[in-house]
């Protein structure tokens, strides 16, 4: 079993509202009577003209009150959460299936960009899009690779990305060339006359059982060496296979009910299910687009180039890409209603496509621009940072969905389905460095430009939206040094952001709804509140204010829940301490992404985009990280024996127990010895056969 979302195993909604709410109600009182107790505080000394009892009574209530923030932003994102399961009722496969019976059915295309990926990897991704349920889809990817690398590994690389679409084909030929063939056959006997309806289901019945064992020789033919083998196995074909077998048996009983339009259905989906276009692209072939190294720029260079007819001409700067006539064209781009971004190291669920665009095409959700479901961790991870990692991924899950229930969503990079005319109402044209023009569709001006670029469609009056089922995954950090240079990212770009969004809570001189501020704000603006504010409480001896009881009480209802969410979702007890660890080990990783923002802001130069590594192995850290971290749970230690020395019991307990956890954090999590290990086993794959 594969899921580990215990909610979608029918866990009562509306008494974890009911659980949730009260948890609410009881952070409210502990909130407010410590707002209270620092209220007074600052009140006395203020009156009795002890200037740094204020300061000190200040910062404590700052810092507590923005930790209290994060508390109350998970607490109504669960409530949320669990309402929106209580009321959300997937569309039935009827339903879903009437974009078979369209004339032209809504363009798809998939597009995955990839940088220097490990070839097993994009291969999963490739055939989890691939494999989608839609009638008129293609899937690209965008290689970002050097096109002329020197290194004679990076070039077997390359040629590998390159001819992994044609493999794909390849393998998809078979049963794409059987069942249009059926679909061709059933057309013209319906033309030349009467059918046997009941003949014609017998043959969509055996059509439905030989898909199933396509689905289950590939699947047996696949190499599972780990849990995320195994879970590409069970989502991409094992699922599938059992699904059409299903749908065979179901038509046979039904086989004296269907007429010739629920037949023509039947074939038309089942030809369908193999008719996809891989391809490739490499924008940096072409000297007249951007080669700004992040995956925006990757993107937006293939979105300009939709609905266009293209050749390649040579000039002294080296190859262009210019638009011409049909005729004249080397690469036809077809225009797409929408658009899936895939992270080359996630899977979609086979029936993500069909979901999300049926949700896109409902009326009531015309001015929906991004549709999405927030990827959910690969389960069963073999190594304890690559567990904790997913667990915190799993936990973020709950909260993107709560936002939507707000009407706070950002659009979270690794998945989304997005409608094509929201990304061109929001385009932006410039010139960049080198004088080339440059459109841009999705921002990139920070490292996280799904989250700026959630705030420009909210500013064009888009809405985005979580679909409440788990229906993507995608890898964790394997180690510490991978999930650094995550980390480090996404505490990159918050502040930056954060004028832009101010501009639109306040457009107009109307402040938006609260509810939709309140969660909106805490997600650009916590990473830099809680890695400022702990290391302050940690370093500075807040004795007085530790002492009352309603500091632990303002935050017993987030730990409950956090780590009740931890256990429904398949987690242990124990991982809500380990959680906390690492978040302690992060601290340094965290701070040194929000300093980079403040650097961009100050001088105005963009953070080059770090790729998260993803190749099996240990992978290489800056030392500094570590040492700050050493000298921090040192400090922790020897602060409390200082504590004890003058009685400031409280903050000697709170010191140690904290470096406890950072040297348990550094025990676990952080490797001795580490190095990167490259990918083994690579050789040059035919074109035919890559």
């Amino acid at each position: 079993m594969f899921e580990k979302d215990v909610f979608a195993r029918r866990l009562s909604f509306g008494r974890e509202v009911v659980y949730t709410r009260v948890g609410i109600a009881l952070t409210v009182v502990a909130a407010g009577m410590l707002a209270w107790e620092v209220a007074s505080g600052v009140r006395a000394a203020w009156l009795e003209n002890r200037t740094s009892d204020v300061v000190e009574q200040l910062a404590f209530g700052i810092i507590i009150g923005l930790l209290v923030y994060g508390n109350f932003v998970y607490l109504f994102a669960r409530d949320g959460y669990m309402t929106r399961l209580g009321h959300h009722r997937p569309a039935a496969r009827d339903e879903l299936e009437t974009i078979y019976d369209r004339a032209t059915p809504p363009a798809l295309t998939v597009l995955v960009p990839s940088y220097k990926e490990e070839l097993a990897v994009v291969r999963q991704s490739l055939l989890s899009a691939a494999l989608q349920e839609h009638p008129d889809r293609r899937v690209v990817l965008l290689i970002d690779d050097p096109p002329n690398p020197a290194d004679p590994a990076d070039a077997l690389a390359l040629h590998n990305a390159r001819h992994l679409p044609t493999s794909i084909a390849a393998l998809l030929a078979e049963p794409r060339a059987e069942h249009e063939a059926a679909l061709a056959a059933f057309e013209q006997r319906l033309a030349q006359g009467p059918i046997d309806p009941a003949v014609e289901a017998r043959r969509v019945a055996a059509a439905y059982d030989r898909v199933a064992d396509w689905f289950n020789a590939t699947a047996d033919a696949e190499t599972v060496v780990d849990h995320a083998d195994r879970l590409f196995v069970a989502k991409v074909f094992r699922e599938p296979a059992e699904a059409h077998r299903e749908r065979g048996r179901q038509v046979r009983e039904q086989a004296g009910a269907l007429d010739a339009a629920a037949l023509h259905r039947e074939f038309r989906r089942l030809a369908a299910l193999f008719r996809v276009e891989p391809s490739s692209f490499e924008r940096k072939q072409y000297a007249n687009l951007s080669a700004e190294p992040n995956k925006a720029m990757n993107l937006n260079s293939y979105i300009d180039l939709l609905g266009g007819h293209w050749r390649s001409s040579p000039r002294d700067t080296g190859q262009v890409i210019e638009r011409c006539e049909p005729a004249e064209a080397t690469l036809h781009v077809p225009d797409a209603d929408y658009l899936i971004t895939l992270h080359a190291d996630s899977i979609l669920r086979w029936d993500y496509a069909m979901r999300l665009v049926h949700v896109m095409e409902q009326p009531s959700h015309a001015r929906v621009a991004v549709t999405q479901t927030p990827y959910t961790a690969v389960p069963d991870a073999p190594g304890l940072v690559e567990r904790v990692a997913g667990a915190t991924t799993d936990m973020q899950y709950i909260v993107h969905q709560g936002f939507t229930r707000f009407n706070a969503t950002y659009w979270v990079g690794a998945n989304a389905l997005l409608r094509v005319t929201a990304l061109r109402e929001i385009r932006t044209e410039g010139v960049d460095e080198h004088g080339r023009t440059v459109r841009r569709y999705i921002a990139d001006r920070t490292v996280i430009e799904d989250t700026e670029s959630s705030v420009d469609l909210a500013f064009r009056g888009w809405r985005l939206f979580n679909y409440p089922e788990r229906m993507s995954y995608s890898a964790t950090p394997p180690d510490y040094g991978s999930l650094l240079v995550q980390r480090r990212r996404w505490a990159n770009g918050g502040l930056i952001i954060l004028p832009k969004l101010l501009r639109y809570i306040f457009r107009g001189k109307t402040v938006r709804k609260l509810p939709e501020c309140f969660m909106r704000m805490h997600y650009l603006i916590s990473i830099a509140a809680v890695n400022i504010g702990v290391p302050i409480l940690l370093l500075y001896p807040f004795e007085q204010n530790m002492r009352s009881i309603w500091v632990p009480l303002a935050a017993v209802g987030y730990f409950f829940f956090y780590g009740r969410d931890l256990i429904q979702a398949g987690y242990k007890f124990v991982d809500l301490l380990r959680v906390y660890a690492m978040n302690l080990l992060l601290i340094p990783v965290n701070l040194g992404g929000v300093l980079k923002s403040i650097e961009q802001g100050l001088t105005g130069r963009r953070i080059p985009f770090a790729r998260t590594p993803k190749v099996r192995g240990r992978t290489t850290y800056p030392v500094i990280y570590v040492a700050t971290i050493y000298l921090l749970a040192i400090y922790c230690f020897a602060s409390s024996i200082i504590d004890v020395r003058h009685e400031r019991w409280l903050h000697a307990v709170f010191t140690y127990v904290n470096g406890a956890f950072i040297a348990y954090a550094l025990a676990r999590f952080v490797a001795y010895r580490s190095q990167q290990t490259a990918p083994t086993g690579q050789t040059a794959v035919p074109a035919a056969e890559a």
